[in-house]
């Protein structure tokens, strides 16, 4: 998030995309609802389903899932016709303003009416709503990421923010809300297959000059190339170019897309280690399996969405031979001569701090007081609240012109419908901690799929039926739930349910930048099941 979560009371005007924040962000969407009801605060809600937030919404647009860019193109192609952009912030603070006017000229709301399905008269309500706000904030999570447009949709949002000036002040801000507690913390310390921590490319000869000195490892050790992303991975395994793979914390036979796919990848490689702190459905495969700790066995951090960087404390001691991550890994790497000393958590968060600057100014024990937000250079410096107050990253800011590309996979008289996949309040990712709770489970024992009443009709499906999805990837049976909250044509399934698993039917095809999977849109059909006898 370029703001604080605490910055929601200070908007006028919250445009929430891409995000079901009640289920999946539940004490941040408490601070969205008191904006609204506490501070007069009017809420945009772009979402195909009707969502739990659509109550508090002043408009909600409906839109066709993978229809983003369109939307969002037609959106400002209002505020420029009315005038309503800050030129004084575009001449002042970007850069790139005549190629996006130019790009976004002919996307009129008519234009986009057809593709979103949206009508017109909302999408120019909504432009004159954002864009007469003094303070606006948009949010968004995996809605807006997981397709094949993922880096164009965000691209379009930064957009919108830089025409209206809404960067560097309370209450604005682009802001993704992440979709696991620690996975901010997790890509800033390099858990992405293109960057050191801080983000520091692995291209970059003086990145890597800087982590070969700080790591005490020979500069030529150090790789020059991108490493693979987890659906590259699978895909190399299958060519034989990947032998083996180590998992830790993760359930891909659960949440990667296309799950034949990986299954078939898991069974090609020679060797398969799991690291967790349950036998999941991953571990199946494994020929390995390390029993780790659950987070309040071990001390550490966590950085949250707004860049909070947190201590946990250790409050219970492991369980049989389970061990902290960092003490297996060190164990392992000094098997292979790696020659690693570190006594604890806070000496290995000092090495990370050194050579990451956001993180340059923390430690344990300043920690020890509170969470501190990054960038926070020096021991002095309180962190900070709100990014680009005065410049961004790469100076000017840079409008980016996209164009609307569908999606990979859309339906067709074989595969009449589209699915999407999310989440319940209930249940986190793929259940392997919250089925194992009798008290959630029970408030979600089964996996429903939404239908629209019409859809079900036309195929003889009623209310909690069992019925079978259908895709070119694979079938699964479930629970139908009739109900408006899925627009004709759309059905809607969760993936936290190893029975039904949702991601047995989606497709493999990634955004070419952030190779992300499209696990919004996948095209299928439905027909009725055999009875069940779930309960």
């Amino acid at each position: 998030m370029t703001n604080s979560i605490s910055d929601i009371h200070d908007a006028d005007v919250m445009l929430v995309i891409g995000s079901n924040t009640t289920e999946s962000h539940p004490v941040l969407s408490l601070q969205m609802k008191a904006g609204v009801r506490k501070n007069g605060a009017k809420l945009i809600l772009i979402d195909p389903r009707k969502i739990e937030l659509a109550q508090f919404a002043h408009l909600h647009l409906r839109h066709t899932p993978g229809t983003d860019v369109a939307l969002i193109n037609a959106l400002a192609q209002v505020i420029l016709a009315e005038g309503l952009h800050d030129q004084k912030f575009i001449d002042d603070r970007t850069e790139g303003f005549e190629a996006f006017c130019e790009a976004v000229r002919d996307w009129t709301p008519e234009r986009a009416a057809l593709i979103t399905g949206v009508p017109a008269e909302d999408i120019r309500k909504a432009a004159r709503l954002y864009g007469n706000a003094k303070s606006a904030a948009i949010f968004w999570a995996m809605g807006i990421t997981q397709h094949t447009t993922g880096t164009d949709n965000v691209k379009s949002l930064a957009n919108l923010a830089l025409l209206t000036g809404n960067f560097g002040r309370p209450g604005t801000g682009t802001n993704p809300l992440r979709g696991q507690n620690n996975v901010q913390g997790a890509c800033d310390m390099g858990g992405l297959p293109n960057v050191f921590p801080g983000y520091q490319s692995v291209i970059d000869d003086g990145c890597r000059r800087r982590f070969a000195e700080g790591w005490h490892v020979p500069y030529e050790k150090l790789s020059p190339n991108p490493g693979l992303t987890v659906t590259e991975i699978m895909d190399a395994a299958l060519k034989g170019t990947v032998k083996g793979i180590f998992i830790m914390g993760e359930n891909p036979m659960l949440s990667d897309p296309n799950l034949s796919h990986v299954e078939e990848a898991l069974r090609e490689v020679d060797f398969l280690a799991v690291q967790d702190i349950f036998l999941n459905e991953t571990a199946e495969f494994a020929d390995i399996i390390l029993p780790a700790v659950s987070f309040a066995e071990k001390v550490g951090t966590v950085t949250n969405t707004e860049r909070r960087v947190q201590l946990t404390r250790k409050a219970l001691d492991p369980i049989g031979n389970a061990q902290a991550d960092w003490e297996i890994l060190i164990k392992l790497a000094n098997s292979f001569g790696a020659g690693w000393h570190y006594e604890n958590p806070a000496e290995i968060f000092d090495e990370m701090a050194k050579l990451t600057p956001q993180y340059q100014g923390m430690s344990h024990e300043r920690l020890e007081s509170g969470g501190i937000q990054w960038p926070c250079p020096s021991p002095d410096h309180p962190g900070t609240r709100i990014l680009h107050t005065e410049k961004f990253t790469r100076g000017l800011g840079l409008f980016s012109p996209v164009d609307y590309i569908p999606p990979a996979e859309e339906p067709d008289e074989e595969y009449p419908l589209i699915l999407s996949t999310g989440r319940v309040l209930f249940h986190w990712h793929g259940g392997t901690l919250t089925r194992r709770s009798p008290g959630l489970d029970e408030l979600a024992p089964y996996p429903e799929v939404e239908i629209h009443p019409e859809d079900a009709a036309q195929l003889g499906i009623g209310d909690n039926d069992s019925v079978k999805v259908h895709s070119r990837r694979g079938v699964i049976s479930a629970r139908a739930r009739l109900t408006d909250r899925s627009s004709p044509g759309i059905i809607f399934l969760t993936f936290h349910y190893a029975e039904a698993p949702a991601n047995l039917l989606t497709s493999s095809a990634v955004d070419p930048i952030a190779k992300i999977p499209e696990y919004k849109v996948s095209a299928v059909r439905l027909e009725p099941g055999m009875d069940t006898d779930q309960e």
